[in-house]
C-alpha cells in the first residue's frame, strides 16, 4: 500500500485526498493514515492539510533507498516485482543465490546500501561504503542455453547505461560502455572512470542453467575514492556534481533491463541490441591491449558480435579475432580504456 500512495502522490498536480485515496485502494481512512505515517518515517515530507488532503512535498537528505522509494517507480512486469530491500548485507549476490535455494522467482531483486563482503570479477572485492551508492542482485532462470548465460551482462549494461542518459547531464559529461560491463564516465571527453561494475554468476543443474545472477554495484553518491583506484574510479556525484536519487536511479536500471532483457530472450541473441550498446561503447576504434593467458597482443577495437564478442583488428594484422567475455581482459594501451 505504501508503494501506491506514493506513487499517487508523486503523480498527482497538488493534494490528494484520503476519500481518494481510500476510494483508489478500496482501504479504509485509518489504513491511508498509517501508510502516510511510514512513509514519513521513510524519510519523505508529506503535507496534510485538512479538506485537502496529502502532497508529497520532497525526500529528506538522507536519500532515501527504500521499497516504497523504489517499487512506486517501478514500470516492470517482473524485474523487481519481489524486492528485498536491506541497509546493509555481506553481498547482495550471495543473498540472491539462498533466495533461489527457496524456490523465488524470476525477477526478484536484492538492493542494500552498503556490503561487508562485495564481490568484484576474479574474486576481487568490491569496496561498498555505506548509504552513498546501489548494490543490487537479480534473480533470473532463463529458458536458454548455457551459452547465451553471459550475454545477460551486457545486457545489464546497456540497461544501466540507459538509465544514465535519462539523468540531466551537463555538456562536458559523457558515459560509456568499456566493453564487456564496465560503466565509465569521462568529464574532459579523454579520460574515462569506472562507475558501475557488474558481475554475472550462473549455477547448472545437469545441461541445463538452474539460475543467473547479475550482480551490478553503482557509485552514486560518494565523494572519497580510495587512493588505490582514484585513477580508474569515480561516482556520479562527483562527475555530475550534485546528489543523485538512489531510488530513482535503481528502478530507472530496473525498466530499462526488462525491456532489454525480453528483446535479448526472444532473439537468443544481442542483435536486437548491437546497435544501442556499440553507440556506447568507448573501445570503438581505440588501442586495446588483449590480455590473453595464451600471449597478449594490441590491436584496434571495434564493435561486438550478435554473442557479445569484441570485435579486434590485432596490430599487423588484416583480420579481425573475436574476444569472448570469460578470462581475457581488454584494457587500453595507455590506461584503463
Amino acid at each position: 500500500m505504501k508503494e501506491e500512495i506514493l506513487r499517487l502522490l508523486r503523480e498527482a498536480d497538488g493534494f490528494v485526498s484520503g476519500q481518494q485515496l481510500c476510494e483508489k485502494l478500496a482501504v479504509s481512512r485509518t489504513a491511508v493514515w498509517k501508510a502516510i505515517g511510514q512513509l514519513k518515517n521513510d524519510g519523505y515530507e508529506i503535507e496534510a492539510v485538512t479538506n485537502k488532503g496529502y502532497r508529497l512535498l520532497a525526500v529528506s537528505s538522507s536519500d532515501t533507498l527504500s521499497r516504497a522509494a523504489i517499487e512506486s517507480r517501478l514500470h516492470t512486469a517482473w524485474a523487481g516485482r519481489t524486492l528485498i530491500c536491506k541497509d546493509t548485507t555481506g553481498s547482495t549476490n550471495d543473498d540472491a543465490q539462498a533466495l533461489a535455494d527457496k524456490g523465488y522467482a524470476h525477477g526478484t531483486l536484492v538492493v542494500a546500501g552498503s556490503q561487508t563482503a562485495g564481490k568484484g570479477r576474479r574474486g576481487r572485492s568490491w569496496i561498498s561504503p555505506e548509504d552513498v551508492n546501489v548494490y543490487m542482485s537479480i534473480l533470473l532462470r532463463p529458458a536458454m542455453p548455457a551459452s547465451c548465460a553471459p550475454m545477460c551482462t551486457l545486457v545489464m549494461a546497456l540497461a544501466v547505461y540507459e538509465a544514465m542518459q535519462e539523468m540531466e547531464i551537463p555538456d562536458n559529461v559523457s558515459f560509456g560502455i568499456k566493453w564487456p560491463n564496465d560503466i565509465v564516465v569521462s568529464t574532459d571527453g579523454s579520460t574515462y572512470r569506472k562507475i558501475c561494475g557488474i558481475l554475472t554468476q550462473m549455477r547448472m543443474e545437469d545441461t541445463e542453467i538452474r539460475d543467473v545472477i547479475i550482480g551490478t554495484g553503482i557509485n552514486i553518491n560518494m565523494t572519497e575514492i580510495p587512493e588505490e583506484i582514484q585513477s580508474s574510479a569515480s561516482s556520479l556525484k562527483l562527475a555530475l556534481g550534485r546528489r543523485i536519487n538512489r531510488a530513482a536511479l535503481t528502478a530507472s536500471c530496473w525498466n530499462h533491463f526488462e525491456e532489454d532483457y525480453e528483446k535479448f530472450a526472444s532473439a537468443g541473441s544481442l542483435a536486437p541490441l548491437a546497435g544501442e550498446y556499440e553507440k556506447a561503447l568507448v573501445n570503438v576504434g581505440r588501442k586495446v591491449r588483449v590480455l590473453d593467458p595464451k600471449g597478449e597482443f594490441t590491436g584496434t577495437a571495434g564493435g561486438i558480435t550478435d554473442t557479445g564478442e569484441l570485435i579486434v583488428r590485432p596490430d599487423g594484422s588484416d583480420n579481425d579475432v573475436y574476444i569472448g567475455t570469460g578470462e581475457i581482459s581488454v584494457r587500453g594501451v595507455m590506461g584503463y580504456v
